[in-house]
């Protein structure tokens, strides 16, 4: 049988086959036994950030600090790219509740929605919630709409391929990068680890209120992104609740199986794609069966 750095050295070899390189941790949450694979590089996470802003938010609400039914007006976001839905596709102004807008920001990852709640919970004070919660390892540095501000939003459709181009080549590894949303010294960032901490706090809640975790862990099952990891964990005899993150090359979803059996595992996939193209099923595939993998070989111990 391989041994578990044998196993990781097998799986990059097949992320580099199919274009991909990245960060991957899956956690036995119930015996705390896990496997990755670079799983400390800290890299920019893009739409995860929603996660620990979703779990401030909800918070907030918990203890009176924000009204859940208070409405706001959110303005369209009138994007037309491939990709963002919600309110940030919409091309009227909007009402929508504050209980509302978190479903949006979670179960959509909605970028308008998330905007209204950076107002009421900036950044600053979505990391130190972080910090009160004992996750350490994710920096929380600004709002969606500044991360979703690309050379792919400037260009024609026809011209797409170069931001993407931009993305690859510009990359100064291991931290550097030519475009902000890329560079992990100003994006908003993290680590598969850190990550899969921020998803054991909800599923195995001390520090946050259990009414909070419930709600957050319900809204990552509601989450509308079914084709990354999805298909490799969720059946009839499991149940796959998640978060996905999504800018240019880069391609993440963090989320939790938890088996008819009680077993629970918590999945962390992180990755950045060397191929200039949006659209990528078999990238979406390979980064599914390289985490099923790790799955399973923690579940057949």
């Amino acid at each position: 049988m391989l041994t578990d750095d044998a196993f990781a050295r097998r799986l990059r070899d097949q992320l580099e086959a199919g274009g991909l390189s990245g960060s991957f941790l899956v956690r036995d949450l119930d015996t705390g036994e896990e496997l990755g694979i670079d799983a400390d590089e800290t890299v920019p996470i893009a739409s995860l950030v929603k996660l620990p802003l979703a779990i401030a938010t909800v918070g907030r609400i918990a203890r009176g600090e924000l009204d859940g039914a208070a409405l706001y007006d959110v303005d369209p976001g009138r994007i037309t790219t491939p990709g963002p839905m919600g309110i940030s596709r919409f091309r009227h102004p909007a009402r929508v509740a504050l209980d509302d807008l978190v479903y949006l920001t979670v179960a959509v990852s909605d970028g308008s929605a998330s905007d209204v709640l950076f107002e009421l919970t900036p950044p600053d004070m979505v990391a130190a919630e972080l910090a009160r919660i004992g996750v350490a390892g994710i920096a929380v540095r600004h709002t969606a709409h500044a991360f979703v501000e690309t050379p792919l939003e400037r260009l024609d459709a026809d011209d797409a391929a170069l931001a993407y181009d931009l993305a690859i080549g510009a990359d100064s590894s291991p931290n550097g990068h030519r475009l902000p949303q890329l560079d992990v010294s100003v994006a908003n960032s993290g680590s598969a680890r850190a990550l899969i901490d921020l998803v054991q706090a909800l599923w195995m809640p001390t520090a946050i209120a259990e009414p909070v975790a419930a709600r957050v862990r319900e809204l990552m099952a509601s989450n509308v992104v079914r084709w990354r990891l999805a298909p490799d964990f969720a059946s009839d005899a499991s149940t796959w609740a998640s978060k996905t993150g999504t800018l240019l090359n880069l391609r993440h979803e963090v989320g939790v199986v938890e088996h008819r059996d009680g077993a629970r595992y918590a999945v962390a996939a992180l990755t950045r794609s060397g191929v200039a193209a949006a659209s990528q099923p078999a990238a979406e595939a390979l980064m599914a069966s390289v985490a099923r993998s790790m799955r399973d070989r923690l579940r057949a111990r």
